[in-house]
Order: C-alpha cells, then sequence, then structure tokens
C-alpha cells in the first residue's frame, strides 16, 4: 500500500479536528461496550486502590545526604517531589519535606503539567534541573529549581518544550541539546547539536562543543563530577545500538574512545569498562560477545590494550546490568532469565569476585540506587510474580538491612510460578513463565516484547493480581528473542530480516501452552505494547487462529512510515529502512496494516493508543483500526487524550486503561 493508496493518511493528523472526532467516536463506542458494569466498576476502583496505596515503597534516589522521591496518590494524582533523610526513611512514618507539588503548579500556571525527571547538581546538591511534561509527552519544559528555597530560579536556566537533554556542568553552565532551530535535530527529532550555555547569557550565544550528523539518532554530552576524576565526555547515537564517545579535552579536542561501535562504554574513576554486543579482536586476543571488559581509562586512550574479561556469558546466562559503588562493581546477571548477583572488586593483585546476597530463586533484583562518588551503599529491589517488592539497603561487605516491605494487593494461596520452554520452528529453546492455580479452565493472557535488547523478568504486580489473576486467569511471560534475555545473540537473532523469529518464538509459546493443556486457543489472549503492539498486530494477521482476543497497545502497525512519524527513524536498526526496497521485501511481510484482509477470521482485537505519545504515532493504531472497519471486522479501539507513551498521566488514568483492557479480556476469553 503506498501512501498514495493510503485512505487513511488524515489519522495521522494528530490533533486534526477530523481525526479527533474520529477518535471520540470510536472512544463512545468502546465505552459503551466496555464500562460501566459492576465488575468494570470494581476492577477500576480495586486497581486505584494499589496505585494510590499509602503503603506501598517509595523509592528514593540518594543526592547527597537526602532520599529523593516522586511520589503520586489520591491527593496528588500529578504528584510530589520530595525529599528526606535516611533516618527518617527508616521509620513507619518518615518526615518529607515537599519541594514541589506538580497538582498546585499545573493549578496555578493552567498548564496540565506531568513530572518527568530532575538532575541534581553535584556535589553541592542545592541547584536541580526540572523537567515537566504537558499531557505525558517525551517532549519537556525544563527549569531550574533551587532546593534550599523549593522554588523555581528567577531567570535561572529554563528551555520550552522540546526532546531535550540538558545537564549541569557547574552552577554557572550546563550542557544542552535541544531544538536551536533549522538544522539542529535529527531525523528522529532529537538533539543533533550539543551546546555550553553559561548563566544569564541568551541561548543563541551558547557555545558549540559538539555535533552529530543528521541521521543519527542524538547527540549528547555530560560532566562526570567525581572528585579527582573530573571529566567531559560527548558522543552520538548513529542508530539505536550504535555510538561513537570521545573525551573533551580542555581544548576543545575530542579523544576518541577506541571501541567497537556497537559496544557500551562506562567510565568511573581510573576504570574503562567494555559491554560488548557484538565478538571483538584488539590486541592479539578476541573477546566474546555479551562480554564485560575493564581497562585503565587512561592507558586505553593512550594506546594500550590491557583488558581484563570481568563477565564472559555462556548458552545460559547473559549480564543484565551493573552499577558502580565507591569501591565496588555489582553485576547483575540472568542465568534462563533468574537473576543473581556478584560484587567484584579491584585490587593490586587483579579483580576479585564474591556472591552478592539477596537475589530470590525465582524473581527478579534491581540495583535501584548506588552513590558511586562517596559511599559503598547500595539500594536493592527485590520482587517475583507472588513476590510482593522488598527494598533492601546494604553496603559491600556489611549485611542487607529491610527499609520496606511492600504489601500483598491479591492472595496468592494456590498460585504457582513455573518455567517452561517452547520449541521454535528453527528449533531455539524459547523459555516462558506461567503464573497459574490449579484450576486453569479460566482464561489465559500472553505477554511478550521481543525487541531493544529488553529482558522481561520477575517482578510483583497488584494490579495484574487483582484485574486477571483473582478472576482465574493464568499469567504467561515469553521471553522470545529479539529481547535481552540472553544478552546481545539473543536479540540480535531476531533484527531487521530475521524479525519473524521473535514471531515464530511467540507462536511455539502459544502452542507450548496448548499441548501442555494450559489453556485452548479459545481461551489464550495476547497482549503487547509498542515494539509489542507490534508483535500484537503480527499475531493477529499471521497467527489469527492461535488466540482468542488480542491486545494491542501504543503500538507501530504500518511499517511502510513508521520512519517518517515522531521518533520512528530512530529505530531503523531494529526492524530497517522501508525507502530501502531490500528492507521494503521483508518489511511488508509482516507489517500487520498490510496483512490485514477482508474474508480472514481474526480474533476479537482491542487498540489502545494515546494522543499524547509523541514517541509512537497514534496514527499507527487509528489507521488499523480503520482499515479493518473497513474490511467488515469490528476492533474495539480506545484513545486516551493524554498520558504519553505509556498512555495515562496521572493513577486515575492509569486504572481506568487498565480495568478496560481487562475487561476486554474477561469478556472475551471468559
Amino acid at each position: 500500500m503506498t501512501d498514495d493508496a493510503d485512505p487513511y493518511l488524515w489519522l495521522e493528523d494528530v490533533t486534526g479536528e477530523q481525526a479527533l472526532d474520529w477518535v471520540r467516536a470510536r472512544n463512545a463506542e468502546t465505552t459503551a461496550v466496555l464500562t460501566g458494569g459492576e465488575r468494570f466498576e470494581t476492577t477500576k476502583a480495586r486497581l486505584l486502590e494499589v496505585l494510590d496505596a499509602d503503603d506501598r515503597i517509595p523509592y528514593p534516589r540518594r543526592r547527597g545526604e537526602y532520599l529523593y522521591n516522586f511520589w503520586q496518590d489520591s491527593t496528588h494524582p500529578r504528584g510530589l517531589w520530595r525529599r528526606t533523610t535516611l533516618e527518617q526513611y527508616r521509620k513507619p512514618a518518615p518526615e518529607w519535606t515537599v519541594l514541589l507539588d506538580v497538582d498546585a503548579l499545573a493549578e496555578a500556571e493552567g498548564e496540565n503539567w506531568v513530572w518527568k525527571s530532575a538532575s541534581v547538581l553535584k556535589p553541592g546538591y542545592d541547584l536541580a534541573l526540572v523537567e515537566l511534561s504537558r499531557g505525558g509527552a517525551d517532549a519537556t519544559v525544563v527549569r531550574e529549581f533551587d532546593l534550599r528555597t523549593a522554588e523555581f530560579v528567577a531567570d535561572g536556566f529554563s528551555l520550552p518544550e522540546a526532546k531535550s537533554r540538558v545537564s549541569w556542568i557547574d552552577e554557572d553552565n550546563v550542557y544542552v541539546g535541544t531544538d536551536f532551530g533549522e538544522g539542529s535535530l535529527t531525523t528522529s527529532g532529537y538533539a543533533r547539536v550539543v551546546k555550553k550555555w553559561r548563566r544569564g547569557t541568551p541561548l543563541e550565544e551558547a557555545v558549540t562543543v559538539y555535533e552529530g550528523k543528521v541521521e543519527d539518532v542524538t547527540a549528547y554530552a555530560y560532566r562526570d563530577h567525581t572528585p579527582g576524576f573530573e571529566r567531559d565526555l560527548v558522543g552520538r547515537f548513529p542508530d539505536f545500538f550504535t555510538s561513537e564517545e570521545f573525551l573533551l579535552n580542555a581544548d576543545g579536542s575530542l579523544t576518541k574512545i577506541e571501541v567497537p561501535e556497537d559496544a557500551n562504554v562506562d567510565v568511573h574513576r581510573e576504570w574503562l569498562l567494555v559491554t560488548l554486543r557484538s565478538d571483538w579482536t584488539v590486541g592479539g586476543a578476541t573477546y566474546r560477545t555479551g562480554s564485560l571488559l575493564a581497562a585503565n581509562f587512561d592507558a586505553f586512550l593512550a594506546g594500550e590494550h590491557n583488558l581484563t574479561p570481568l563477565f564472559v556469558p555462556d548458552e545460559h546466562t547473559s549480564l543484565s546490568g551493573i552499577s558502580w559503588t565507591r569501591n565496588h562493581l555489582i553485576l547483575i546477571e540472568l542465568s534462563d532469565v533468574k537473576t543473581r548477583l556478584e560484587v567484584l572488586t579491584p585490587g593490586p593483585d587483579g579483580w576479585s569476585r564474591a556472591e552478592l546476597p539477596g537475589a530470590p530463586e525465582v524473581g527478579s533484583a534491581d540495583v535501584i540506587d548506588t552513590d558511586p562518588e562517596h559511599s559503598d551503599e547500595y539500594l536493592l529491589n527485590v520482587s517475583g510474580y507472588l513476590q510482593p517488592a522488598t527494598l533492601l539497603r546494604g553496603e559491600i561487605g556489611g549485611e542487607l538491612e529491610e527499609l520496606r516491605q511492600a504489601p500483598a494487593f491479591f492472595d496468592s494461596d494456590g498460585l504457582s510460578v513455573e518455567q517452561h520452554f517452547a520449541t521454535s520452528d528453527d528449533g531455539t529453546k524459547v523459555p516462558y513463565f506461567v503464573v497459574r492455580g490449579e484450576d486453569t479452565s479460566g482464561p489465559t493472557l500472553l505477554y511478550g516484547y521481543g525487541g531493544f535488547e529488553v529482558s522481561l523478568t520477575p517482578g510483583y504486580s497488584g494490579g495484574l493480581g487483582r484485574g486477571w489473576l483473582e478472576h482465574g486467569g493464568t499469567y504467561v511471560v515469553a521471553n522470545i528473542r529479539g529481547g535481552g534475555e540472553y544478552g546481545p545473540a539473543w536479540h540480535r537473532a531476531a533484527l531487521r530480516e530475521n524479525r519473524p523469529r521473535a514471531y515464530e518464538d511467540f507462536a511455539a509459546v502459544a502452542k507450548d501452552l496448548v499441548a501442555r493443556g494450559i489453556t485452548t486457543p479459545e481461551r489464550l489472549g495476547m497482549q503487547g505494547g509498542s515494539n509489542g503492539g507490534l508483535l500484537a498486530g503480527v499475531m493477529l494477521t499471521r497467527y489469527p487462529e492461535l488466540f482468542g482476543a488480542v491486545v494491542s497497545q501504543v503500538p507501530l502497525l504500518d511499517l511502510s512510515r513508521y520512519h517518517l512519524l515522531l521518533a520512528g527513524a530512530s529505530w531503523m536498526a531494529e526492524w530497517g529502512d522501508p525507502d530501502n526496497p531490500d528492507d521494503w521485501s521483508y518489511l511488508k511481510t509482516f507489517s500487520p496494516y498490510h496483512n490485514v484482509h477482508s474474508g480472514t477470521k481474526y480474533p476479537p482485537v482491542f487498540f489502545v493508543t494515546s494522543t499524547r505519545d509523541d514517541r509512537v504515532h497514534p496514527g499507527h493504531a487509528r489507521k488499523m483500526a480503520a482499515r479493518m472497519i473497513e474490511l467488515g471486522h469490528s476492533p474495539q479501539y480506545y484513545e486516551n487524550i493524554e498520558g504519553g507513551h505509556g498512555a495515562a498521566a496521572d493513577n486515575s488514568q492509569r486504572a481506568y486503561m487498565s480495568a478496560i483492557v481487562y475487561e476486554f479480556l474477561l469478556r472475551t476469553l471468559g
């Protein structure tokens, strides 16, 4: 289908009146069918209880002597940015100092503000760059905030709405990449030019320190504030999985960090860490994809390639993440999608290693914060499908302290967690988790993502428990290729022309569930969002016989135009370039918008998106639904008018959006 033949291009006009009239009509149809009933209202209320619960964990981030937290509840739906001390945080009811009330700010300014983030200036921690979004979009406004007075700084650093990158250099200077005008953005809509901006001067006078290319994803700059190791680094992302990084010298010259473009670089004190996405031969040795290597930073830049492997994967293991403390390195590893933790310590005789306690047997353990400049403290969040989260605090070599225990939001008695492996079309073993009770006669929901090297690990969800498991549902998570569960090779196996392997993996899991007697196609639903929304679209159009219902949330569905819409160009390394005939020759075979037909029996499908999603264009879901209606099908469609890529801007909207999806699935499958 060419643009000339596409009758629904008008639905890509995000806020066009004709398009919004169409959206309102579809929303009215869907709400009339799915909302208002007793089950929907009860589910929505119970989900909101989970989201607004006073006893849920207020996850902190340490900045100097304070622990900072952003908190939303029924009284503060837009949220509070606040802080306290560790001493207070240990108490059942800590005393919080409120720094910014986003609800009050939104009311005072007549804006639909949604909190995004804050960057606090080191080492004094007195100033912050606060980012706020209108309606939850990725684009933000940036304002300087004084943490001593809890007020925005008059005539301080301020940026209008854009997809900006901004970071502190010192009290009077920041690095900024934003929309400086014509030619300053990449084709993906992100900053191409990075400048040094001095306090009190117009943005137009900021001095360029680095420029990427128009076809890049983005360019960036930042300062490492570690005392004694202060450095400025700049770089660019040519595509989603490659980068070039340079040391920015005092005279403005650049020294390139000579590692493979697809490697990840981390610099801490005297150390350079390199995580490989492909094999690398250097200094007479070959290092395997997925490995983590360490070198002395200054020596490496001087041309020495004395690299120490700190992690080498095997067929069952991968490196999920790393976190520095002041003197140690924490490795978060996956072994058949189960978390294990190690701590490595550099010393005069090399690196020593030990197990770091805290990881569950079947679940996930995430290091949510460390204080790498000042201490060996770490904060660890531990949970599983049936295990509510526990927040632990430790210092390397010491005992773990339980800071917070999340409540259990649903009754898990009689429920179990199993891991199975399905066999994909090419013989690959694909792991998946099943959460179920003894009776599996109820509906089953299969969830997947399979892209961008993102791993789906076990974690607790009170909303899932109340909205699905308590209704007798079985929940399944498929760890298909395209994700990162087995490292870069697992991801690369489903890139570009190999993308159908991810879909074959997901279909294999669906078939395996039936073969094991866990469900039947009529009782099996599937759900995915974003890249997972594309997965849902492919399941709908390529494997309709396997499912009784499909939910596609904030999806990509028109693969002929995704690179032209919003941030889509940044994802071409994942799927391909539709303007390249060779790439389009395979993209068109699984682009859902181009593979939906009349006369084919499709399972009931629900498309969910957001008008304010400025990452994945709502036109994908709009056009797919319109095309299906034209062909005689009856998709459900709902578009939240705000909410960004998460499709909701506050807890009330989140509860509504989840409840309407569960209601669709329960009605369709139950």
